[in-house]
C-alpha cells in the first residue's frame, strides 16, 4: 500500500509545467492628464500566438511580416480586453506598432492614445487579457495619474481597479506587490523544487554512509532555519540589485542556472557531497534565484519612490509564501521521517524525479529557440 501511495505522489509531480518559464505577464504603461490618455502596452508574442495565432507557416518562428499582417486583429483583440474610464468610458485607439525585446523574449508594443469624458473623476482600468485561457496571466500597470505614479497588478480575481489622484497611497501599492510576491513563489515551480530539495534531508542525518531519522524536532528546525535564512538573504540581495538595475543578467542564462541549481540540490540528496553545509548551496544559488524573482519589477521601470515600495512589498510576499511552504512541509516530514514511505518514496524517489524534471528544464532553457526573426 505504501508503494502505491509513493507512485501516486510521484505521478502527481509530473503535472508540473514542463517548461516552468517566467509566468505570462503583459506591461501596460499609462499617462493620464485630465481627459488625455497616452500609453504603451507590451504583450509577449508567444501569448498573442497562443491566443490568436501568429506563426502562419508553422515553422516555429514568428517574423515581423507575420506580426504586421495581424496588426488589425491584434488591435481588436487587445482593445476589446481593456476598458479605461474617467467620468465614462475613454475612447482609446492604437496609434503605432513596434517590437521590443524583454528579458524573456520578444513583445509586441502597441502605442495607445485617447480621451476620457472627464478630467477630474476617478480613473478606472478593467483588464481582461488572456484570463479566459490562462489563469496564471497577470497584467502589470504603471500609471501616472495627474502627476502621481502608482503601480498595480491585474489578475482573474482582480480585473478592475480604480484610482483617484487624491487617494493614491503607498500602502495600497505595497499590498498589491506583497500579494504578487506570494503568488510568484507559489507558481515558481523551479524555486519551490529547489527549496524542497534542500529541505528533504533536514529530518534525516547522514551516518556511516546511511540516512537515518533525526531524533528531535529541534535539530530539524535548526537546519531549516539555516537553509531558509541563507536562501532568503541571498535572493533578497540580488532581487534588490536587479530591481534597481545595478546588475542585469540575461533571462535565459538566469533560468538555465536556476534549473541547474535544482538538479544539483536533488543530486546531492542521492549522492551527498555538500553534507551539512546545505545552507551554503542555498545562499550561492539563492543569488541567482533573486534575479529570477526580479523580472516583474525591472520590466515595469518604476520611478525610485514607487520602486522601493514595490520592492519591499514583493520581497515580503516572497518570504511569506516561502514560510507558508516550510510551515506545511516540516511537521509532515518530521512525522513521516521514520517510515519507508518517506525515506524511499518521498526522499529518494522525490529527489530522483526532481533531478530528472530539472534536467528537462535545463536542456529546454539552455537550447531555447528565438521567437522572432528579421
Amino acid at each position: 500500500m505504501n508503494w502505491r501511495i509513493v507512485c501516486l505522489w510521484l505521478l502527481s509531480l509530473c503535472w508540473l509545467p514542463a517548461q516552468a518559464h517566467k509566468a505570462s505577464d503583459s506591461y501596460l504603461v499609462l499617462e493620464v492628464q485630465e481627459e488625455q490618455v497616452r500609453g504603451q502596452w507590451d504583450i509577449a508574442l508567444r501569448d498573442i500566438d497562443f491566443a490568436i495565432g501568429l506563426d502562419a507557416n508553422g515553422d516555429g518562428q514568428i517574423t515581423w511580416g507575420e506580426v504586421r499582417s495581424k496588426h488589425a486583429e491584434i488591435d481588436a483583440w487587445g482593445t476589446n480586453a481593456l476598458t479605461l474610464a474617467r467620468g465614462g468610458t475613454c475612447q482609446i485607439a492604437v496609434t503605432e506598432h513596434l517590437i521590443d525585446e524583454h528579458t524573456d523574449g520578444a513583445y509586441a508594443v502597441m502605442r495607445l492614445q485617447g480621451k476620457c469624458p472627464s478630467g477630474n473623476a476617478a480613473f478606472s482600468v478593467n483588464y481582461r487579457l488572456l484570463f479566459g485561457i490562462d489563469a496564471l496571466h497577470r497584467g502589470l500597470l504603471r500609471l501616472n495619474l495627474d502627476g502621481q505614479t502608482v503601480s498595480a497588478i491585474f489578475s482573474p480575481d482582480s480585473p478592475e481597479q480604480k484610482f483617484a489622484s487624491n487617494e493614491l497611497s503607498g500602502l495600497r501599492q505595497f499590498g498589491a506587490f506583497l500579494v504578487q510576491g506570494v503568488w510568484h513563489i507559489w507558481i515558481g515551480f523551479d524555486h519551490i523544487l529547489f527549496l524542497l530539495a534542500l529541505l528533504l534531508p533536514v529530518v534525516l542525518v547522514r551516518l556511516r554512509g546511511r540516512w537515518i531519522p533525526v531524533s528531535r524536532f529541534k535539530a530539524a528546525s535548526r537546519e531549516v532555519l539555516w537553509v531558509v535564512t541563507a536562501f532568503t538573504a541571498a535572493h533578497s540581495i540580488t532581487l534588490t540589485l536587479a530591481a534597481l538595475q545595478v546588475v542585469e543578467l540575461p533571462s535565459r542564462w538566469v533560468e538555465s542556472v536556476i534549473a541547474l541549481s535544482v538538479v544539483l540540490a536533488a543530486a546531492n540528496n542521492l549522492y551527498p557531497v555538500v553534507g551539512e553545509k546545505r545552507w551554503v548551496v542555498a545562499f550561492l544559488f539563492g543569488l541567482i534565484h533573486g534575479f529570477g524573482f526580479a523580472g516583474v519589477l525591472t520590466e515595469l521601470g518604476l520611478p525610485s519612490k514607487a520602486l522601493v515600495i514595490s520592492l519591499v512589498g514583493f520581497n515580503v510576499g516572497v518570504e511569506l509564501g516561502q514560510l507558508a511552504i516550510v510551515a506545511v512541509f516540516l511537521p509532515i516530514a518530521f512525522g513521516l521521517r521514520k517510515t519507508r514511505f518517506y525515506q524511499q518514496g518521498v526522499f529518494a524517489g522525490g529527489s530522483a524525479l526532481t533531478m530528472a524534471l530539472a534536467l528537462v528544464w535545463l536542456i529546454e532553457r539552455a537550447f531555447d529557440l528565438t521567437w522572432i526573426t528579421a
